[in-house]
């Protein structure tokens, strides 16, 4: 699979300097952490999952959870699970190419359990989503999964949610942190990447967000990120990739505030009726909070719409003048530092402090892909919208 990979190969010619790589479930961790992109979740409950992951996989989707938590019913959990095991071997049967698959499990020995009953249509899972996780309550599914593993003799990852309480109280968050940083640096090879519950940690407060305002703009929430990235997203080489957190709205709704979605950049690619229809849906939030998350060092988002998904995977594509600035940075030549003038002519380029950014951004570009020089994310937009 690869990004943009619906789009025609003319279209994808026309706007892309650098294509998308191709990879699947057997790549590289890191390369799979820096391309599941729009994560979209799905409840294990729905009747016709399979024919769902097919249709999301045809539209450009990477990577999906299923998921036996939070969003089905406590009494639904039983024919949730027998419905997974229905759907997975109806995949297996057809033998489309899909998502990255994960399933968000609720106890560690749901794991176990489903690796055994899932049998050999197991192979089309990449791994699990692990809900409120902390030291104490997370290396009990680790351990799990580490089972798992070697009972089905394949490799299978983690996705820890943080979410929990004790991460977000002032008073235990330092002690949560570093014990979640010690709990997955131990198993480091099977965590592919931490994903943050905002939606939780504002239940915490009894808040909820509007579309017209961004995570960031809840300042308790702003500053859980922060701490969270400070420790666990660390460019140094003990780092994780962490994950956006879900944006909620997908419905119109009247509006409190002027659209957030600057207008030129539409009229430049005469793409206006898509600007209109972006802000009827409250996307431009989205679209903002997606440039939030990458600025504050967070890669890909969780996501509980398909409307979603290509916002996400059009602002993560790489454009040429980041590209270009990438690789003059990384250049051999420069390994001794110093400063040099943009081949853009607009910023200044320092050798030593930029080059982590140089390195996560040629990450991002040999999976999503980089634009061409005149190609911008409204373009991207269009040819997604266009092919849906």
């Amino acid at each position: 699979m690869r990004h943009f990979g619906q789009v025609p190969p003319a279209v994808q010619a026309r706007l892309f300097h650098r294509q998308p790589c191709e990879f699947d479930a057997g790549s590289p961790a890191r390369m799979l952490a820096a391309a599941l992109g729009a994560t979209l979740y799905s409840p294990a409950t729905r009747p016709r999952l399979a024919d769902d992951v097919v249709k999301q996989a045809g539209r450009g989707v990477v990577s999906m959870v299923l998921c036996l938590e939070d969003s089905i019913d406590d009494a639904d959990v039983e024919a949730a699970e027998a419905n997974l095991v229905r759907q997975f071997a109806d995949l297996d049967a057809r033998g489309d190419e899909l998502p990255l698959l994960f399933i968000r499990v609720r106890f560690p020995d749901q794991i176990t359990d489903l690796v055994k009953r899932l049998g050999p249509a197991g192979r089309l899972l990449t791994g699990f989503v692990l809900p409120k996780f902390t030291e104490e309550r997370g290396v009990p599914f680790l351990e799990a999964l580490a089972t798992a593993e070697a009972a089905c003799g394949r490799r299978l990852f983690a996705m820890p949610v943080l979410e929990s309480p004790e991460l977000l109280y002032l008073e235990s968050r330092t002690d949560t942190l570093v014990g979640i940083s010690r709990t997955v640096d131990k198993y480091r090879d099977r965590v592919l990447a931490l994903r943050l519950g905002v939606t939780d940690f504002c239940s915490a407060y009894g808040l909820r967000r509007s579309p017209d305002m961004t995570a960031y703009d809840v300042r308790i929430v702003t500053s859980v990120i922060a701490d969270v990235v400070n420790v666990l997203g660390r460019s140094d080489g003990t780092g994780f990739t962490i994950t956006g957190p879900v944006w909620e709205y997908f419905p119109t709704q009247e509006r409190m505030f002027k659209p957030q979605l600057r207008r030129s950049p539409f009229l430049e690619g005469r793409a206006e009726e898509l600007r209109t229809a972006l802000i009827e849906h409250d996307m431009d939030g989205l679209l903002r909070e997606i440039e939030l998350d990458r600025a504050n060092g967070l890669l890909g988002k969780t996501c509980i719409h398909p409307s979603h998904v290509l916002p996400v995977h059009a602002l993560s594509v790489v454009s040429h003048e980041e590209y270009s600035d990438a690789c003059d940075l990384l250049r051999p030549e420069r390994g001794g530092g110093g400063v040099l003038r943009s081949a853009y002519t607009n910023k200044m380029n320092e050798v030593k402090p930029h080059r982590a950014w140089a390195e996560r951004t040629l990450q991002r570009a040999e999976v999503f892909g980089v634009a061409k020089e005149d190609i911008g994310f409204v373009d991207l937009l269009r040819a997604g919208v266009a092919d849906s």
